[in-house]
């Protein structure tokens, strides 16, 4: 019916909404996360202490046994997941942006969202790249360190800091986990949010987001960094900074979405 009216539909309208933006338009999405965050900071209360939990409770299952060498990549692994997670922040921050009324409860507004199921089929695709990370983490483990589990936390850290094999592995740990985390950054930057707001397919919020990152490398690198930065320092003192930075991140993802896509 659009295409008879001559109305080009949200498909084709995604082909084109692709703008280039600066560092400065980095800044002002994260300037508006904090504005978000400080205007509505009850939200923690459902998701940013929540993944801080989560992260917390995959910390205890990889202390001890043949998970403890899954520890970090575990607590590294979950900011892969994170552009779903956000999900109700986005919505949150849309809504402030369209001047509606607003509460952290708005955030369960996604629930009843036509996108739904996409952006649970899109949570489904990042889930098996965070299964995939675990995965290869195991494996060069196993290739460097080797098969065997160590005995404890402290065992652990003396294997990998201070041998050489140890050493092999953070480089190809981290070599091999910035690939993944560049794929997820331009898979998802852009997808999650242009799926909460217009009718689109997963492809084309896929192929939208990585659109924006080949036009905006310097930028999208710039805020991958930001966000590797914010979840490292809401991790360092237990996870409990987390519930400042995540939904400080969330926010502004959602505002530099706006930024690339108008």
């Amino acid at each position: 019916m659009a295409h008879s009216l001559g109305i080009p539909t949200a498909e084709a309208q995604s082909d084109t909404a692709v703008r280039t933006i600066g560092i400065g338009d980095v800044r002002v999405a994260l300037r508006k996360g904090v504005d978000d965050f400080l205007a509505i900071p009850t939200q923690l209360v459902f998701l940013a202490v929540l993944y801080p939990l989560v992260g917390l409770i995959a910390a205890r299952v990889a202390w001890s046994g043949p998970l403890l060498p899954l520890f970090f990549p575990l607590i590294a692994g979950l900011s892969l997941v994170g552009p779903v997670a956000a999900v109700g922040l986005y919505e949150i921050s849309r809504r402030r942006e369209r001047g509606e009324p607003v509460s952290w409860l708005n955030a369960f507004d996604v629930l009843k969202s036509p996108a739904l199921l996409q952006i649970a089929g899109f949570g489904l695709l990042l889930a098996a790249i965070f299964m995939a990370w675990l995965f290869l983490a195991q494996a060069i483990y196993g290739m460097t360190v080797g098969p065997l589990a160590p005995a404890s936390m402290g065992t652990l850290l003396r294997e990998v800091f201070d041998t050489r094999q140890g050493i092999v592995l953070l480089v190809i740990g981290n070599l091999v986990g910035g690939v993944l985390a560049v794929l997820v950054l331009a898979i998802s930057v852009v997808s999650v949010p242009m799926l909460l707001e217009r009718q689109v397919s997963v492809p084309t919020a896929i192929a939208t987001s990585i659109r924006a990152c080949l036009r905006n490398p310097g930028p999208m690198l710039l805020w991958g960094a930001l966000v590797a930065a914010g979840l490292i320092l809401g991790a360092l003192p237990a996870f409990i900074g987390l519930a400042v930075t995540i939904p400080i991140l969330g926010h502004a993802t959602w505002h530099l979405y706006r930024q690339v896509v108008p």
